[in-house]
């Protein structure tokens, strides 16, 4: 029989609907029956790609002995993570809290009134390795819960109480950020680098792409090649690694390994997206088209396995099929030969170091490439056009015959940040790449979001929407990042639509999420459910900081509009965390961009200029595809209701608009404007001028 999870639309929920466990989601109604049966509560974090969430289910929530010991003595409830990380975010900092580590799944034990007061992550039926069983941790704090109670309850207390944010009157006084704060977070990052493998750390090793964009505007700013070998270092390793899908395109989570040959295997939606920003930013400081084509495959794979047929795109893909972890992604050279043929098949099993001992479990291998084109070229004495013809043709073939598999499960659930950074992401690739498709797929992502990820009204941003149903209030990542896909999708086709549906979330942003009394955001709306902590977000995961984009996005919309009562808030917001970014600079590096950003100089753009003119349209390409971070830019077309519509939301642009002497250029920078310019000329020769020396400029599309 079906648990009450059934009626829930989180594919993660909707996994465990069918346990013997009952299930409660998160509710009053779960936590009144622990009040009325007094029974301690059994809370199980998770997401639906989530390898070890899958092991937990397999082994204890669906067994039945597992099922009549949680229903007998507690309540169960699951949660979604990714519907739900305000409360991820609170139940795995008392994790770390208390064990010093944290993951998935998140096993939570907690009083009737929600404070918890035990924690874990995975736990084995039975004991092994070392590690307790589920069942035992039942039946001991069974016991406590029946004959310690006053422990117990001593304990939550203590726990709650330890997980409040500090007081942040301190931080009010504190100085601000400035350069000393980047040079920091550099020789932090320098320390750590992988020269070897690239990346930062040993292994487990994560993609950490704001880490990436980071080093690219320290380039920008001083010239240091260093900062530039970093990021050229480690995304030509993980394109070339394990981590990379070699047949079908897109990043995996993560390399359990230094070398990034062995991935855990699910893809993100996330990652897709913040990675693309990555390569898409290296492609216009080098102009190297191997960049340019990373990001075409990855928007490639994003278009063909994650989109919605409505325009947005979903969250992921599991790391398992037939119930074994990557699965669907391995090969053998039997298998790879029969398909292929003896000679193809040898020459793509020896390119992509498919072996018969192999690289993972049982002899299968993960493909990977451990020598460049142009070294291969000359070892198998092919020449090079000759041989990427034939292993394109070979990669086609075997994802044609990888189809044909049992796929990993999707996760077909939309939620609203994470659309938003693809958002970001396909925008400013149409900006650097030129190609309309990513901006056409921008704009209909974006309408679906705002379309079904609000009310009519407008007043609220929903998080998740699947199945026709929009749920849960919006949290500080789902504004923050849609914002910022917003801005980036106004400087690439720009629409005053986007500028304003921007400002309209900002200011929804400020009134739900602000702290105006110490400064930054809460992650949770003033609106929201009362929690044991509210809390704001800072530390950069694998996604960058809610409270990072936020700022940044009120400095950006600071210039766009000429509103400095948005950078004096983003600088009461810097102000409130500086002292815990001094700390450990590199693990603020999002944050970091926008202190770079309001360290400036920053560059206002203003074109104008008729859209059937091809020397504005050629300004606006050379303006887009060239990397200054710092940038904004406004066009005046000459259509008056457009220009009319985006000077009442910059008044700044009265008097600018188009006129009949042709197409010409405003530059502000440094809180000083110059002379227009008038010929492309001109134009790359300011542009230039924001780069440092020496540095390579962007090949045009």
């Amino acid at each position: 029989m079906a648990n009450r999870l059934n009626q829930e639309k989180s594919p993660y929920l909707l996994q465990h609907a069918a346990n013997p466990v009952d299930w409660f989601p998160w509710s009053d109604e779960a936590f009144a029956k622990a009040v009325a049966e007094d029974k301690p509560v059994f809370l199980s974090v998770g997401y639906a790609t989530c390898h070890w969430c899958h092991v937990m289910a397999h082994e204890s929530f669906e067994d039945h002995e597992v099922a009549e010991r949680l229903n007998r003595d507690f309540v169960a409830i699951k949660v979604d993570r990714e519907e739900r990380p305000d409360l991820d975010q609170i139940f795995m900092t008392v994790c770390q809290a208390m064990t010093g580590r944290g993951g998935w799944p998140l096993s939570v034990f907690m009083t009737p009134e929600r404070r918890p007061f035990f924690a874990g992550t995975y736990f084995p039926k039975e004991n092994r390795l070392g590690m307790p069983g589920f069942l035992g941790i039942l039946e001991q704090i069974s016991g406590l819960w029946k004959n310690q109670r006053r422990k117990v309850l001593d304990h939550g207390a203590t726990v709650t109480a330890a997980i409040q944010p500090r007081p942040a009157d301190a931080a009010q006084a504190s100085p601000g950020l400035d350069q000393a704060v980047l040079e920091q977070a550099f020789d932090q990052l320098k320390s750590v680098f992988d020269p070897t493998w690239g990346g930062f750390g040993t292994a487990p090793k994560f993609p950490t792409p704001h880490q990436l964009t980071f080093l690219l505007r320290r380039h920008q700013r001083t010239g240091d090649p260093e900062a530039l070998a970093m990021v050229e270092k480690s995304l030509a390793a993980m394109r070339h690694g394990g981590i990379f899908d070699q047949v079908g395109f897109g990043f995996h989570r993560y390399s359990v390994d230094q070398q990034w040959l062995v991935p855990h295997f699910e893809k993100m939606l996330y990652d897709q997206a913040m990675l693309a920003m990555a390569y898409t930013e290296t492609y216009q400081v080098t102009g190297r088209p191997f960049y340019a084509a990373v990001v075409r495959e990855i928007f490639a794979y994003v278009d063909r396995d994650l989109s919605h047929p409505d325009g947005a795109f979903t969250c992921a893909e599991d790391a398992d099929s037939e119930g074994r972890e990557g699965l669907f992604y391995l090969w053998t050279p039997d298998r790879v030969q029969a398909l292929l043929g003896a000679d193809l098949g040898d020459l793509t099993c020896r390119f992509y170091d498919i072996s018969k001992v192999g690289n993972f479990e049982d002899g299968f291998s993960i493909p990977h490439i451990t020598k460049s084109m142009e070294v291969f070229s000359d070892l198998s004495r092919t020449p090079l056009a000759v041989l990427g013809e034939r292993l394109e043709t070979a990669r086609k073939r075997l994802f044609e015959e990888r189809c044909k598999r049992v796929r990993p499960l999707r996760d077909d659930k939309v939620l609203a940040s994470w659309n938003g950074l693809m958002i970001a992401a396909l925008a400013k690739g149409y900006q650097a790449l030129g190609d309309t498709t990513y901006l056409r797929a921008a704009e209909r992502a974006a309408d679906f979001v705002l379309e079904r990820l609000r009310p009519t009204d407008g007043r609220r941003l929903y998080r998740r929407w699947r199945d026709g149903e929009a749920a849960h209030p919006g949290f500080l990542d789902d504004y923050a990042f849609l914002i910022w896909g917003l801005l980036e999708l106004y400087q690439a086709g720009f629409d005053p639509l986007r500028l304003e549906q921007a400002i309209d979330l900002q200011r929804q942003l400020i009134d739900l999420f602000h702290d105006s009394t110490a400064g930054g955001f809460y992650f949770s709306g003033s609106d929201g459910e009362a929690l044991i902590v509210r809390d704001k977000e800072i530390h950069d995961s694998a996604i960058p900081s809610s409270n990072s984009v936020a700022i940044e996005n009120l400095l950006r919309l600071s210039r766009l509009t000429g509103n400095t009562g948005w950078e004096e808030l983003a600088e009461r917001s810097m102000k409130c965390f500086a002292e815990l970014v001094r700390g450990y600079p590199m693990a603020y590096t999002q944050l970091l961009q926008a202190v770079d950003f309001a360290l400036g100089p920053s560059r206002e753009w203003v074109v104008v200029g008729s859209a059937a003119d091809p020397d504005t349209g050629a300004m606006i390409r050379l303006i887009q595809s060239t990397y200054c971070p710092s940038k904004s830019v406004h066009w005046l077309n000459g259509d008056q209701a457009a220009e009319q519509r985006l000077i009442q939301l910059a008044p700044h642009l009265q008097g600018l608009q188009a006129g009949g002497d042709g197409a010409r250029v405003y530059l502000c920078e440094g809180f000083s404007c110059q002379q227009p310019l008038r010929s492309l000329a001109e134009l790359k020769r300011a542009l230039a001028g924001g780069a440092p020396s020496g540095s390579p400029q962007p090949e045009q599309p």
